[in-house]
């Protein structure tokens, strides 16, 4: 329970500190939020009564008190560009990069965990120099630079889906779900290759421990004793890595969700810090932040749990 509290505590410290950072850094970034919103009709008295309504005149600190105790109790302010309340404006967007996050995320989960066995247990044959090979490829390829090639070898070439035609939840869930599978495999397809190389190191080096000697002198074959002693020992490092890569699968869902138009929260970000819209840009920021830091929070507690050592420490 110590271990918990101390982890929870660290978690919300966290958040709050990277709150702040990105709230000073929209402060500081060039460009005032009145002259994209004033237009053509700019004025600097204009411009100063628009700051002086928007609350832009008061002090940084108070406006980041005022935000923070909003934000914790479900009010994130009103968009500049939308006129509306950030959480409308943020509405339907979260769903997509969460829907794309979690097939992501599935994908590698089924496909990680079945190849790093297979290449453990052939060990230097083919099958295991081919995988090792593919997975420095992989591995060196970023997602959006797959979701690129994607786009042009299934979109223009082979015309399996439309390049930008997105079909929204509304009209067609599994129309919907099918324009997501290609950015799922651009997301996916790194991250399977690091997980794979992870588990195959952890179950060959528990393979070289005295206890799968032990197995091997009861008569056990290879796979007997990868299967019943050793997965579950060489499991444990992957499951911490896989809890903390949700966060690493959103963070790039962000990025592909451009090159495949999506209209998720990475189109929104980029689209609110053009346009100045920081109260938009900031929960964009802060969401993502506690996605990343809250799975990170998450992997510790289930590693807590499932190894008796970080108890004892």
């Amino acid at each position: 329970m110590r271990y918990v509290c101390k982890k929870t505590g660290i978690l919300i410290i966290t958040l709050i500190l990277v709150s702040l950072l990105a709230f000073l850094a929209f402060q500081v970034i060039p460009g005032d939020p009145t002259t994209k919103l004033l237009g053509t009709e700019y004025t600097p008295e204009r411009a100063e009564a628009l700051r002086e309504e928007l609350g832009l005149n008061r002090p940084v600190f108070v406006r980041y008190w005022e935000w923070l105790t909003g934000f914790v109790t479900g009010d994130m302010g009103m968009s500049y560009s939308y006129a509306m309340d950030v959480r409308d404006v943020l509405h339907g967007k979260v769903a997509v990069t969460a829907v794309l996050a979690i097939i992501s995320w599935i994908i590698v989960v089924g496909v990680s965990i079945p190849l790093g066995i297979a290449m453990a247990r052939y060990q230097s044959g083919r099958f295991d120099r081919v995988g090792v090979a593919m997975n420095q490829v992989f591995m060196a390829i970023p997602s959006f630079f797959l979701g690129i090639l994607f786009t042009y070898i299934f979109g223009l070439v082979l015309k399996w889906f439309t390049p930008g035609k997105f079909i929204p939840f509304s009209e067609s869930f599994w129309g919907c779900i099918g324009y997501m599978i290609f950015p799922a495999i651009a997301i996916s397809i790194p991250k399977i290759a690091k997980v794979a190389k992870l588990l195959r190191s952890s179950i060959l080096h528990e393979m070289g421990l005295d206890y799968v000697r032990t197995a091997y002198s009861h008569g056990n074959s290879r796979w007997m004793v990868i299967r019943i002693h050793v997965l579950r020992n060489a499991l444990l490092p992957v499951v911490t890595y896989l809890a903390m890569s949700l966060a690493d699968i959103v963070a790039s869902s962000i990025i592909v969700e451009q090159v495949f138009a999506l209209p998720g929260l990475g189109r929104l970000l980029v689209t609110s810090i053009s346009n100045r819209d920081f109260p938009v840009a900031l929960c964009i920021v802060v969401i993502i932040a506690f996605v990343v830091v809250f799975m990170n929070y998450l992997a510790d507690i289930v590693t807590q749990y499932i190894d008796p050592r970080v108890r004892l420490d």
